[in-house]
């Protein structure tokens, strides 16, 4: 069969600029400036329509953990596509996504062991907050249906994860959204206002605060607590010690379901499986998606307690709740040999032995003035910017934008590196390399990082 070729870099832009409407996309700043097409993938790299080469320093949105050009991933998607392209799992099952889910099951902390397949993570987000409110009333408890996630914290865009996640102005133009959701504060240490020289005693601060939030909804109402384990907006927040030891003691007190949302954290993000793991509490649900197929093709996944499917095994009753392509034939085979490389190569191993270099080489971004913090664990990093250093005071409205999208997001790019520069909380550039990366990558990294941080700095 011959190949239909690819229009030249010309004839792409113009039908991306009149046709393509592109994800949290500004498309006025295309009127003066080329869409960045993308091309080609190999490794830790990206190629575009012009030729050059990137360091994927993102690992594309948090997802192409094993790498780019993966050609066995890509034979997995073939063979199964044609043995057997598509079927629902509407009362139906196919082989792959009945693998795929004894396998995770396996990978799972203690009883997690029922997988709802999703096509992503908002679903799955989506997913866990109608579970946890039919399995309340199923048990005869229906008022309890509120939600309780963390300031700044996002877990996704469909209207129920919308309404859960905790950045006002994502929200805004959506109004109104789904009632019921309630934040407490994030686990930012480096702005906390109380216990900022202690982590431990800062991490039972901002617990507690979870109580005193069930305490004032009332615990009869409050369904769930949905906590990513390094929460992502704001620019990579891990947990201080104790912390989520003392969120999972709330929730038991209060019969309040833990939900580890871990669309970013899950799949070796972090140097595990799981996050919940990483950090020592066990969830009664866990979301997941991005790096289950390294991004190979679309798949999510809730994975429930044994405690919250047991309801749904008796008599007539269903969780009347689906998705077309949940569990897609071709996407749980890309996400089996995709977890078959994990395995060959140890993946997980790979983080856990080079993440304390890719801290070191992060830090020493620190002798920057502009550098206010480097925060993260595993391969997941922010990098906080400030306009002075000593008293940490951050930057204006209008400051932020002249120097994240005015200038360092196209600079970082020109210099050969895809991150991103962040303002959803006060400014970071986040880092997430794919898990096959080592002390070169870092280097490169860092040494892009330097050259475009000292630039901006030189412009304030």
């Amino acid at each position: 069969m011959t190949e239909t070729p690819r229009p030249d870099s010309d004839v792409l832009q113009k039908q991306a600029k009149d046709h393509l409407w592109m994800h949290f996309t500004r498309h006025s700043t295309y009127d003066t400036s080329d869409v960045p097409i993308i091309v080609k993938g190999e490794g830790a790299y990206i190629t575009d329509a012009s030729g050059k080469r990137y360091l994927d320093a993102l690992s594309g949105l948090f997802v192409v953990q094993a790498g780019h050009g993966r050609e066995e991933l890509a034979q997995a998607a073939a063979k199964q596509a044609r043995e057997l392209a598509f079927f629902p799992l509407w009362s139906y099952a196919h082989p792959p996504a009945i693998e795929l889910a004894d396998r995770v099951a396996g990978y799972a902390p203690g009883d997690l062991n029922r997988v709802f397949f999703t096509s992503g993570g908002g679903e799955a987000v989506e997913s866990a907050w109608k579970l946890a409110k039919q399995y309340f009333k199923l048990t005869g408890k229906p008022t309890k249906h509120k939600v309780i996630s963390r300031a700044v914290a996002y877990h996704g865009t469909p209207q129920g994860a919308l309404s859960i996640t905790g950045i006002p102005e994502m929200k805004a133009p959506f109004e109104p959204l789904v009632p019921s959701t309630f934040r407490v504060p994030n686990t930012n240490i480096y702005r906390a206002s109380v216990h900022g020289d202690d982590p431990e005693a800062f991490g039972q601060w901002a617990a507690n605060r979870i109580a005193e939030a069930i305490e004032f909804e009332g615990a009869d109402t409050v369904a769930a607590v949905i906590l990513e384990p390094v929460q992502n907006s704001g620019g990579c927040f891990p947990p201080p010690p104790g912390y989520f030891q003392r969120v999972r003691e709330i929730c038991d007190e209060n019969d309040v379901l833990l939900i580890s949302d871990e669309v970013i954290c899950a799949y070796g993000r972090l140097g595990e499986m799981f996050g919940a793991e990483r950090y020592g509490y066990q969830p009664d649900m866990i979301t997941c998606a991005k790096g289950l197929t390294s991004g190979y093709s679309p798949l999510g996944a809730l994975i429930a307690s044994d405690k919250l499917m047991e309801p749904f095994l008796e008599g007539q009753n269903s969780f009347a709740h689906g998705y077309t392509f949940g569990g897609h034939p071709v996407s749980t085979a890309v996400a089996m040999a995709n977890l078959d490389i994990f395995e060959r190569e140890d993946l997980n191993g790979n983080v856990r032995r080079n993440e304390a270099a890719f801290r070191s080489t992060l830090e020493k971004l620190t002798d920057l003035d502009i550098v206010g913090d480097v925060r993260g664990d595993g391969y997941f990093y922010g990098i906080e910017l400030v306009k002075d250093k000593a008293t940490k005071e951050t930057f204006n409205d209008e400051e932020s934008e002249r120097l994240l999208r005015g200038f360092l997001s196209k600079a970082l790019f020109d210099g050969g590196l895809y991150c991103r520069a962040d303002d959803r909380g006060d400014p970071v550039i986040q880092v997430a390399p794919p898990l096959i990366c080592d002390q070169q990558h870092f280097d490169e990294m860092e040494g892009i990082l330097r050259d475009v941080l000292t630039r901006a700095q030189d412009l304030l």
